[in-house]
């Protein structure tokens, strides 16, 4: 096992890279060196067969990971420091979503904010019966999702459920996110959650790369065909009082009070 960074780690079992979100006191919440540790793997894979697959999962038994680690917000004094951040985001999800190397999410408990975005953008995700996943920012942050990442969302189940989740806060269950298609399987446990992860890295990573590669690539240009300017949208959230105060009270552990400005 080698260390990108200690809050993220990768391991190479046979030929199926496996890369592990490591910050288990924190259900892996997401740092920014955690993101450009993960799109730099998946924009590096190899494509000599070295590597025939990625599977991503969080340690700890608890989360596969939380949303971006919200300390990191509070240097956010500008406009361009929000949208700063929402690119680069975006570029991380890219780098994700274009890896030409098939990636399975095996999400063993909560999965939300930016953890869930990541998940999204694999090619394939499987859980276990913890699963929870969603996005509850207008709860805890008044903060948005890029109208890319909405895309994404909405095209693995429907733009109806995903304006459901985002309104009302709550996070999908293990049984609904099989019934909407979100994961194609569920598992008793982590242990089984892994198991299976390993049997279905091996399977896939045994078909036609260039098909699967074509395929991947394809279905991408056909949702990104219409893009949007959503900077506005951006700056009026996170240039927000709610935004600020959402942060502190969130990280203090307390209820903020929503005012709309």
């Amino acid at each position: 096992m080698s260390e990108i960074t200690p809050d993220l780690t990768e391991e190479l079992r046979g030929k199926t890279l496996w890369v592990t979100f490591n910050r288990p006191a924190s259900r892996n919440a997401l740092t920014f060196e955690m993101y450009e540790a993960l799109a730099r793997i998946c924009r590096d894979a190899p494509t000599d067969g070295s590597i025939t697959a990625i599977v991503l999962s969080g340690a700890g038994g608890k989360a596969f990971a939380a949303g971006t680690d919200m300390t990191q917000f509070r240097a956010f004094d500008t406009a361009q420091d929000a949208l700063e951040y929402e690119t680069r985001i975006n570029s991380v999800l890219d780098a994700v979503e274009q890896c030409p190397l098939p990636t399975i999410a095996a999400i063993n408990g909560a999965c939300t904010g930016g953890g869930a975005s990541i998940a999204a953008a694999c090619d394939l995700r499987i859980g276990s019966a913890s699963l929870k996943f969603g996005f509850p920012i207008a709860r805890t942050l008044g903060n948005c999702l890029a109208a890319a990442n909405l895309e994404r969302l909405s095209d693995l189940v429907g733009a109806g459920r995903v304006r459901e989740m985002v309104f009302t806060a709550r996070l999908m269950t293990a049984n609904e996110a099989v019934s909407v298609g979100l994961v194609s399987e569920i598992l008793a446990d982590e242990a089984a959650l892994l198991v299976r992860a390993e049997e279905l890295a091996n399977h896939v990573g045994s078909m036609a790369p260039l098909t699967l590669r074509a395929t991947k690539e394809a279905m991408r240009r056909n949702r990104v065909a219409t893009k949007v300017d959503d900077s506005d949208l951006i700056t009026m959230c996170y240039m927000s009082d709610d935004f600020r105060k959402g942060m502190e009270a969130f990280l203090g552990k307390t209820k903020p009070e929503w005012k709309g400005k």
